[in-house]
């Protein structure tokens, strides 16, 4: 066959096989993005008594991913002159009507102008698909709370702080080691999420193992596309009647505070009986780990824990790694993970308060 002949030939097949290819295949002409209308909840939906020593109302903020988060802005009553501030959020799949919200309240009875606020992709704030996490995206949550805060007339802007509870914990002291605004950070009874993610409690999965769980999630991306990745994992918080004789502890305390009267909240993510995580949400978080250059940290920091936790390890292993010269591990005698949601004679609002007046000023 000649050049000319087999370059003949091979140039009718490739039109024959585009000719295929572009019968199946529709040229796209535009981009429509699913556009979202969220209604705030304007009456007091809170797990928690509402504070008359304080005045509150919801605000919204961007953050640089263009996502609007929303948040609960808590004052206190007949202040003068700027204040101090601090950003609350956390636990990892709560909302700001559950702990970060107590905390943000309390802090704000005591002289801060404070902000509770869910994270992206999840209760009252943006972004779709519903409930994927994201260990960027949240940490920059954290900056965009600052960003807003900064911009009030009655805040100081060069005395903000941060507080993380649980998973938050984790993505706050992040947000501290990347944003040099923020003045001091305080993380409670804190996760590194990206850690259990990706090695399970107390280290407990190894390589092979994870390289099945990623897997098993990359299998689901198939259909999960199919759905916008809108497919939700399980309920992630057992119901009582579920419980065996082999459920530990700290999962029974986990239900006892997102499935009951105590702490339920029908947009939290922890406490939904239909559904909790993205199906693909934990890829980024096995993935991407958060606090690599935590020996780099400048910032002030309080890191605080049950004595009796099963997750101690987290805040013991954090505060190790932190580079700032001022920090402190201040461990809660006989106090659980969760005893630091919502138990007030457990968590340490003296301290929390102690150590942000010290170093907000």
């Amino acid at each position: 066959m000649s050049f000319k002949t087999l370059t003949s030939a091979l140039f009718l097949g490739m039109t024959l096989f585009s000719g295929v290819s572009m019968a199946n295949t529709i040229s796209a002409t535009v981009i429509d993005v699913p556009a979202q209308r969220i209604q705030l909840t304007q009456e007091w939906d809170k797990v928690f008594l509402q504070s008359n020593k304080v005045e509150h109302r919801k605000v919204t903020f961007q953050n640089r991913y263009g996502l609007v988060l929303a948040g609960d802005l808590y004052i206190p009553k007949n202040i003068k002159g700027q204040l101090p501030a601090i950003a609350v959020s956390g636990p990892f799949g709560a909302v700001k009507e559950q702990v970060s919200g107590l905390y943000a309240q309390t802090l704000a009875e005591r002289g801060f102008i404070t902000l509770a606020f869910d994270g992206s992709f999840t209760g009252e704030s943006s972004g779709l698909p519903r409930n994927m996490p994201s260990p960027e995206i949240n940490t920059e949550d954290f900056s965009a709370a600052v960003d807003f805060l900064g911009s009030l007339e009655n805040v100081n802007a060069e005395e903000i702080g941060i507080l993380g509870i649980c998973g938050w914990g984790g993505f706050a002291l992040n947000a501290a080691i990347s944003d040099t605004r923020i003045k001091a950070v305080a993380a409670s009874t804190m996760y590194d999420m990206t850690r259990v993610s990706a090695k399970g409690y107390n280290d407990s999965i190894d390589a092979k193992a994870r390289y099945e769980m990623k897997q098993n999630i990359n299998n689901a991306r198939w259909q999960a596309a199919k759905n916008g990745y809108a497919d939700l994992l399980p309920a992630n918080n057992l119901r009582s009647e579920q419980f065996t004789s082999d459920t530990p502890l700290f999962v029974k305390e986990y239900s006892d505070y997102y499935t009951t009267k105590r702490g339920f909240h029908p947009r939290s993510v922890n406490s939904n009986p239909e559904g909790s995580w993205a199906t693909t949400g934990a890829l980024a978080l096995i993935n991407m780990p958060i606090l690599q250059y935590a020996a780099e940290m400048k910032t002030p920091a309080l890191v605080v824990h049950g004595e009796k936790a099963h997750s101690r390890y987290f805040s013991e292993d954090a505060f190790k790694a932190l580079g700032s010269q001022d920090k402190e591990l201040y461990i809660v005698p006989n106090a659980t993970h969760v005893d630091l949601y919502d138990n007030l004679d457990k968590i340490p609002f003296d301290k929390f308060e102690q150590f942000f007046k010290a170093n907000l000023k």
